[in-house]
């Protein structure tokens, strides 16, 4: 090969050395705006503190509980309860926001009462929070505090009771008559939940309904049930020896009254989606999905809820 022919290569094979390089420098810069566009999940947090529609309450439990703030956020992950289950799946599709209705840890202000710190459970799952670059942020005060109530809006529009929604107290309804054992039923199939119980008589006809989703508490519980226009409480759990105790006392009497436990999960689950859909109107630079919390229950007679 002749010295000019050489030089030739030489000089071809250093342009395309110098293409390369530019072509990777162009996309190491696309990679770095990328990245600079992701909003840090504190952002995100003061993006819904802004269009969430109510004053933001000093005391409050809807704070981080897991992470670092200041991380970009690579994708958002909306979810009932971050379960493990929860957690992982989210992980695996690189969400690592995870906004979250109840608590992580096990408590209501994500501290455990008398659980050691070293605790296997509760260790392993802080360590893969830790481990895959999590942070978790709790979103439940202020979504019960909108107008109208986030996750009762889900929960009306999951069971599809929308047209018969009172006008004055949006947990009241009038529906068509059915039998309890029924409207038992068509709740479980909407919800798709076959781990539901219910208190009272199964053929009683019913048309009158509160609906109270999650732990309302004894006191809420029993005064809706003693209404006049309540005929069924529809709860996400309660007490056995307290709501469960007076609803099978008043039935017990004679009283046209009634108790369905839908599960804490399921009763807001809807809700938490809802919120997902919320967020996607703006929260436009990361994509954000609902995770599904999987019904933790399963029955002998329906076998695996697991959904």
């Amino acid at each position: 090969m002749s010295w000019g022919r050489t030089a030739l290569l030489s000089a071809a094979v250093g342009a395309g050395l110098a293409g390369t390089a530019l072509i990777e420098a162009a996309s190491y810069s696309s990679r770095v705006e990328a990245q600079e566009k992701q909003p840090t999940a504190r952002e995100v947090v003061a993006a819904i503190q802004e269009h969430v529609g109510v004053p933001w309450k000093t005391e409050t439990v809807d704070t981080f509980k897991a992470g670092n703030p200041e991380t970009r956020v690579t994708g958002v992950a909306v979810t009932m309860m971050a379960t493990l289950d929860v957690l992982q799946r989210a992980s695996a599709k690189g969400q690592n926001l995870i906004i979250t209705h109840e608590p992580t840890f096990y408590n209501h202000l994500d501290r455990p009462e008398g659980m050691d710190e070293n605790d296997a459970v509760w260790k392993e799952k802080r360590t893969f929070i830790e481990k895959n670059g999590l942070v978790i942020w709790r979103f439940h005060d202020h979504w019960h505090m909108r107008k109208p109530d986030g996750i009762l809006a889900g929960m009306v529009q999951a069971v599809g009771w929308e047209k018969y929604q009172s006008t004055e107290n949006p947990h009241l309804f009038a529906v068509p008559e059915t039998t309890l054992e029924k409207l038992a039923a068509d709740v479980a199939k909407r919800l798709e939940t076959p781990v539901l119980r219910v208190v009272g008589n199964p053929e009683m006809r019913v048309t009158k309904l509160a609906l109270s989703p999650g732990a309302a508490g004894f006191e809420r519980e029993t005064r809706a049930l003693s209404m006049e226009n309540v005929e069924v409480l529809l709860v996400g759990e309660t007490r056995e020896w307290e709501t469960v105790e007076y609803a099978a006392d008043a039935a017990t009497e004679g009283r046209r009254k009634a108790l369905i436990v839908i599960g804490h999960v399921p009763s807001e689950q809807a809700g938490m989606e809802e919120c997902a859909r919320w967020l996607k109107t703006f929260v436009k630079d990361v994509p954000i999905e609902f995770v599904a919390t999987k019904q933790p229950f399963w029955t002998l007679a329906g076998g695996s809820a697991r959904r």
